[in-house]
């Protein structure tokens, strides 16, 4: 009914609109004003206008009644009563009908008696259609409040019907992602599980082999191979102020909040005191080791020859991350130890060594040299000259490994690494004059295979 009603509106508001746009010409000329209730405009562009119309049907020249007589004139003067003749009958209702016929009389009086008889009916009948009409309402009143409680009753039906729609809705998605979890999901946990117990199946069962093979090996008491020394500090001078004046693996712990690693203290080079950072004996090692390695240390720390403790020192990288913390404990002093395989020694001392932090690549800042060695480290290779010495320089350069190319030999170009060329981490320039963690040549012979070098 609201859209009936709402087009009906929109239907008069356009013809009223039509009306408001029709041109009504010029109200000045009485020729040109045009009724616009007289008419309707035809719509712009929409309507046209067809001027043949129907002939009008013939008009018929006859009435289907006859004339209507004439009123009896009305004399100012008043009219006498017309007698009426003696007929011997009743006066007729109406004086100007006249006397009634025996026959009348009789009719009207027998009319007359019915008409008392018929009157007491007729108020027995007007009080029963009162009495019925008085049911009537009563039985209105009940059937309207019948409808009233059979439309509330159909509204809560309805309401009832919505809920029960509601959760019927809300059942049938619950059983959709019931359904779902059975066929889809609870197999697919139920296969991780099973994969998950599996490879718990398969660590139980190593760790239970570990177990058995610790067992055999603990059948006998456990000795220890290389004990390591009561006497700790904070580096190696620092436990040779404490007393120990051994060589040998001791345990150091630069800062308190870092946990304590192993070292070889040498006490007794130049009054002992000193830190072994790097040792290279045999090339039982590879020093070919990725930027991690190199970080955190690699090799042997020392090893027992019969003495009962560990006094000779193996092959190992002490780590960047333990030097630059060593360095930065106060004033330190580096000495490299070389010898040929012909017995020949030499030596460089430095009064000043620091290794920064990772963040800048543990650059190295070196000077102070003495010793037999030459000062390659600051002066770059002596059988070079120019730029080409320069470019052998190691202090100020940033240490390199085959996976993180921090040199100066083109920077980004993988075919042109010191590091993968001469087979080692250090600090490279383009490329070196001292490479004491190249690759390792027995005998000190060198090939065509190789082009690195394991020493200054």
């Amino acid at each position: 009914m609201k859209w009936l009603l709402l087009l009906c509106l929109c239907v008069y508001a356009v013809r009223c609109q039509d009306y408001d746009e029709y041109d009504l010409g010029d109200k000045t000329d009485p020729r040109k004003v045009v009724d616009p209730r007289g008419h309707r405009p035809l719509s712009r562009g929409s309507e046209t206008y067809n001027p043949v119309r129907n002939a009008p049907p013939p008009v018929s020249g006859g009435s289907r009644y006859r004339g209507r007589p004439t009123a009896t004139p009305v004399s100012s003067a008043a009219q006498e009563k017309d007698e009426q003749p003696e007929a011997g009958g009743c006066t007729h209702a109406s004086e100007q009908m006249g006397v009634l016929c025996p026959t009348g009389c009789e009719l009207k009086t027998a009319m007359l008696k019915q008409e008392r008889n018929v009157k007491d009916e007729v108020k027995k009948m007007q009080k029963d259609v009162d009495d019925l009409s008085r049911s009537s309402n009563t039985i209105y009143t009940y059937v309207d409040g019948m409808s009233s409680a059979l439309r509330e009753r159909q509204l809560v039906s309805n309401e009832n019907g919505d809920l029960v729609s509601q959760y019927t809705d809300s059942l049938e998605s619950q059983h959709s992602f019931a359904k779902e979890a059975i066929d889809t999901v609870f197999p697919s946990n139920i296969r991780i599980l099973q994969g998950v117990l599996e490879k718990i199946r398969l660590k139980i069962q190593r760790v239970e082999k570990a177990i058995l093979a610790q067992r055999e090996e603990c059948k006998e008491p456990c000795t220890v191979s290389c004990p390591i020394p009561v006497v700790s500090g904070k580096e190696c001078e620092d436990i040779y102020r404490k007393g120990g004046r051994d060589s040998g693996m001791y345990l150091v712990q630069p800062d308190s909040f870092y946990q304590p690693y192993k070292v070889y203290c040498d006490q007794t080079t130049q009054k002992g005191g000193w830190t072994t950072i790097q040792s290279r004996k045999d090339g039982s090692v590879d020093f070919g080791r990725r930027w991690d390695n190199y970080r955190s240390g690699f090799g042997n720390i020392a090893f027992d020859v019969g003495k009962g403790h560990c006094n000779t020192p193996g092959e190992y990288w002490l780590g960047n991350d333990r030097i630059s913390q060593l360095t930065k404990q106060g004033p330190t002093e580096v000495l490299m130890e070389m010898e040929d395989w012909s017995g020949n020694k030499v030596h460089a001392q430095y009064k000043q060594f620091t290794i920064q932090s990772e963040t800048s690549n543990y650059v190295l800042a070196i000077n102070g040299y003495s010793g037999t060695a030459g000062n390659v480290m600051l002066d770059g290779a002596t059988a070079l000259y120019g730029e080409n010495r320069t470019m052998t320089i190691h202090n100020g350069m940033m240490f390199s490994t085959y996976d993180r190319d921090n040199d100066n030999w083109t920077p980004g170009d993988p075919s042109k690494q010191c590091s993968r060329e001469d087979g080692g981490g250090w600090w490279y320039n383009r490329c070196h004059s001292a490479n004491p963690n190249g690759r390792y040549y027995w005998g000190g012979a060198y090939t065509r295979h190789y082009r690195g070098t394991n020493g200054a």
